[in-house]
């Protein structure tokens, strides 16, 4: 009765290695068992000794051994192996717990991946491949399971970062007893179709960016002040101090031609001034004095006014003889007489001779 209710853990890693533990101390709290074993099917077995035992604080609770065949019987015994304390025959087989799945890759087309590895050398059949994978905003993992080797996934957010990981998983009840799966394979991150070290990575590369553009900007905001400042301070600086003309633009030839020597240059503009003077020359006034009789001093003012009029429009004529007398007769208003020569007068009481 008792010995069949030991609660046993028997795992047999890849059909390669057993271990089978057991609970020591709850079970055999003052005694320090025994353990044998044997894949033998005959009448006349051979019981192995346990080569590695696994303790838990100094007492026997477990036995690592090579797996030989499909049909196992175990036996625990009292220390001194007098007395047997638990005994089990079972299949080997149906408490296989598969090795993680080797040379894992994930091919991408736009919003779908497929994972796929290495098919193992025994029992594929048995063994599915599972697919979890969430993103950076999920809290739990989702899940997808397939034949083995390969299991595929659409609808992934190109803007997301995904973690991901893959086991492998043996059939219950078909292939074992108790639901064995590989540990997992590393986790990766993907974004996209690109492998990241981490989903903080792409949380980076995306700050980055936001503070390069931030930088960028601020920059280009900067310049633009800084163009705008320079323009109302050339304007201030016009109206407050404007600027003086440079003589080398107003006096060209002084500078390019004389190197700036003052003194050539007025020279040779002086020189060039007489050679460029006018030929013509106002003509000279003659004066031609007639001595009249005292008897004319009274002559009437109407017939002067009349022969300054024939005078200017004698003048007007070209008449030479007339514009040298119209030179000496401008508009007078007063007609004076001087030792028997009439004098004119104009407002500003300037002879005229």
């Amino acid at each position: 009765g008792w010995k069949d209710a030991i609660n046993t853990t028997i795992i047999n890693f890849n059909n390669e290695k057993m271990q089978i533990t057991w609970a020591a101390r709850e079970l055999f709290p003052s005694e320090n068992v025994s353990f044998s074993y044997t894949f033998d099917e005959g009448k006349h077995k051979v019981w192995k000794p346990c080569p590695t035992y696994l303790l838990d604080q100094d007492y026997n609770s477990g036995c690592l051994f090579k797996t030989e065949g499909p049909t196992l019987a175990i036996s625990i015994r009292s220390s001194n192996g007098s007395e047997e304390l638990f005994s089990k025959r079972l299949k080997s087989d149906f408490y296989i717990k598969p090795n993680r799945p080797e040379n894992v890759t994930f091919f991408w087309k736009e919003d779908t991946v497929t994972v796929s590895c290495n098919k193992p050398e025994r029992a594929v059949k048995c063994l599915r491949l599972e697919l979890q994978y969430k993103s950076k905003f999920d809290k739990d993992w989702q899940s997808r399971t397939s034949k083995c080797c390969s299991v595929g996934e659409q609808g992934f957010d190109p803007r997301k970062c995904y973690s991901f990981r893959v086991r492998l998983k043996r059939l219950v009840p078909y292939c074992n007893v108790v639901n064995y799966s590989s540990d997992w394979e590393a986790e990766t991150f993907w974004m996209n179709g690109t492998l990241l070290d981490s989903c903080d990575d792409g949380i980076k590369s995306q700050s980055n960016t936001v503070i390069f553009l931030s930088c960028f900007l601020a920059v280009l905001l900067m310049i633009l002040i800084l163009l705008i400042l320079l323009c109302k301070w050339q304007r201030l600086q016009k109206s407050v101090m404007p600027a003086i003309p440079d003589p080398k633009y107003v006096f060209a030839d002084l500078f390019n031609d004389h190197n700036g020597n003052f003194q050539e240059w007025i020279e040779e503009t002086a020189h060039a001034m007489v050679q460029t003077k006018p030929e013509y020359e106002e003509p000279e006034c003659i004066i031609e004095a007639e001595s009249q009789q005292e008897d004319d001093k009274n002559s009437d003012k109407q017939s002067s006014q009349e022969k300054i009029f024939n005078f200017s429009k004698a003048a007007g004529n070209n008449d030479p003889k007339a514009a040298q007398i119209a030179c000496l007769m401008p508009t007078s208003n007063t007609i004076a007489s001087f030792a028997g020569f009439q004098i004119l007068m104009n407002n500003d009481m300037y002879v005229m001779l």
